[in-house]
């Protein structure tokens, strides 16, 4: 049998890709800069857990952990805080709370936070978000067009809170 395709090693894996970080600057609320601590020291502990285990024949877990901290590091290096309790209400800012209606008068609430806390579901979302775009500057009382792939709908904003 040819041994010319077999590939011999330690049995070690080579690290595994990075996971790829946004091109936008790292704005960050304290929360999010704390979710993000906290998932660093949750990760480190995993990775802690699985390279203590008597039988580790499956390095892909460490693998993972250890490209998951690259990336946890490098959001945390390039964080830029910006607390939204700093910032005047009188127009729409980063980690603000807004509470809108629209055409059909439904309230909706939704936060301008850091992307890695970003939850749509949730209702925080991205400054680069299409929905944020459009909010960003308003002020209480303004309408702005939100521009959605099914079509724009007019917003207008009801009130501007801090978190």
């Amino acid at each position: 049998m040819s041994r010319a395709f077999v590939k011999e090693g330690d049995g070690s894996l080579d690290p595994l890709p990075d996971l790829p970080v946004s091109p936008h600057p790292n704005h960050v609320t304290p929360t999010g800069l704390a979710a993000l601590q906290q998932r660093l020291r949750d990760t480190q502990t995993r990775l802690a857990a699985l390279k203590a285990r008597p039988d580790r024949l499956d390095k892909l877990p460490e693998a993972a952990a250890e490209r998951d901290i690259r990336y946890l590091e490098s959001r945390l290096r390039s964080a830029i805080l910006i607390d939204p309790a700093t910032l005047p209400t009188t127009e729409v800012a980063f980690g603000h709370i807004v509470t809108v209606a629209d055409d059909e008068g439904r309230e909706h609430r939704f936060q301008i936070t850091g992307e890695d806390e970003a939850d749509a579901t949730a209702g925080r979302i991205t400054p680069q978000s299409p929905l944020a775009r459009a909010l960003i500057g308003a002020s209480v009382g303004d309408v702005v067009k939100w521009r959605k792939p099914s079509g724009s709908v007019d917003l207008e904003i009801l009130a501007i809170e801090q978190p």
